[in-house]
């Protein structure tokens, strides 16, 4: 089933609340919140998709995917158990240990919230394999976190493709999604290499008919 996690990260705040009603009328299946702190990538967008988070919470009940670039993964778990969402996803980067890992994964799920593990465009998909009995969503970057509106790297549908396989051999039930430069030249591509979540950012949120963009993406 191929599910729409709109990225609210290039909302502009003036047009903040039409675009999140726009999108709870288009019902798309989850908020996707971009959390980064500066130092795990450059951009710090923590005060502003605290505001935005808020702000869904107000005006609706579709689920919320928090995607967290962060280094203190434990702070900012702790921050956002309190919107109860959907999915808390960390980055295997972040963790300096097998250990480490495992205490993130149990901590998320100690919040009531899903787990996922995401990894950047130059980490082995290999990497993760050991964690995906424990969690329930891998995030592959397809671009490199922190900045909105990339290009996709060709290259990392490979490792969507590998990570499939891998799933489908070992009986392993889990979500893959994508994120980073998924539009309508890309998504077929993507779908085809076997992710069944989809980040979509700009493509969405700037378009003249958010109902209808949220409707093609589904295809």
């Amino acid at each position: 089933m191929i599910e729409i996690s709109t990225s609210i990260l290039n909302v502009e705040k003036e047009n903040a609340m039409k675009v999140f009603y726009g999108l709870e009328v288009a019902h798309t299946d989850y908020f996707h919140i971009d959390v980064m702190d500066g130092k795990f990538v450059p951009k710090n967008t923590v005060v502003l998709m605290q505001e935005y988070s808020n702000s869904i919470k107000q005006i609706s009940n579709i689920p919320i995917d928090v995607h967290l670039m962060v280094e203190n993964v434990k702070e900012f778990i702790d921050e956002y158990a309190g919107i109860e969402p959907n999915i808390i996803t960390f980055h295997l980067e972040a963790a300096s240990s097998k250990d480490e890992v495992m205490e993130y994964i149990n901590l998320i799920k100690s919040t009531g919230a899903k787990v996922g593990i995401a990894i950047k465009p130059n980490t082995k998909v290999e990497e993760v394999y050991d964690y995906l009995p424990y969690i329930h969503m891998c995030l592959v970057m397809t671009v490199e976190p922190g900045l909105g509106g990339q290009k996709l790297i060709p290259e990392t549908l490979d490792k969507v493709k590998t990570l499939k396989e891998y799933i489908d051999n070992n009986n392993i039930d889990i979500d893959i999604e994508v994120d980073g430069g998924i539009n309508s030249d890309t998504i077929e591509s993507v779908k085809e290499a076997g992710a069944n979540i989809f980040v979509i950012g700009t493509a969405i949120v700037k378009s003249e008919n958010i109902e209808k963009s949220v409707e093609s993406f589904r295809g």
